[in-house]
């Protein structure tokens, strides 16, 4: 892949500047056409993704409690929100992973991983796997919907067509788990100010 291709996979994965999903799907679409291997567009990507959540990890450690009220704002990072720190403790890095195929869940799991006190030893390897394999997932269904196509355009349709069908069928799930469950409320209404006793105890 072309240097501009592989900017715009790292600074979408990075900043909130186009929708990440899409992006990687067409760049994974392009490289099919270009008849080029996608691994260079998943590593960067994944690489992105990873320093994304540090930023999230470190606004939750710092901010705790008041991020977790802004994200609350938000329709689908409230649900989710509320989901993870439900489970950060019980299920763990898996859970984070897996939420990487849900609304928000990426974002939101780097921030409550923070909140919650998890070690940067145990965060880290957590980030850099679910990255790579959400990236992977992205960018080789655009590249694997265009080959079987031999349409970008078609394939990329298809592929976000795929995506958008993951992301609906998980939320039964999450909606299903959620139900009586609420956000903690040392986590949800103490200052952050308070926030350092949580991490310690967790």
């Amino acid at each position: 892949m072309d240097l501009a291709a592989l900017v715009t996979a790292f600074v979408v994965a990075v900043l909130p500047v186009a929708p990440t999903e899409p992006t990687l799907v067409g760049l994974g679409a392009l490289a099919s056409v270009a008849h080029v291997s996608p691994l260079a567009i998943i590593l960067v990507a994944g690489l992105g993704c990873s320093i994304s959540d540090h930023m999230f990890y470190a606004a939750g450690r710092w901010g705790g409690p008041r991020l977790l009220g802004l994200l609350s704002r938000w329709g689908a990072a409230d649900r989710m929100t509320t989901w993870l720190v439900a489970r950060a403790q019980s299920c763990g890095g898996p859970v984070f992973i897996g939420a990487r195929w849900l609304p928000a869940g990426g974002s939101a799991g780097a921030a409550v991983a923070g909140t919650v006190g998890w070690s940067l030893r145990r965060f880290t390897p957590t980030s850099l796997v679910g990255s790579m394999l959400w990236s992977s997932y992205a960018a080789l269904l655009g590249y694997l919907g265009s080959s079987f196509t031999g349409n970008p355009l078609a394939g990329l349709g298809i592929s976000l067509l795929v995506m958008a069908a993951v992301a609906l069928g998980g939320r039964p799930l999450m909606h299903r788990h959620r139900r009586g469950a609420a956000v903690p409320a040392d986590i949800a209404v103490l200052p952050s100010a308070a926030a350092e006793p949580i991490l310690a105890a967790a």
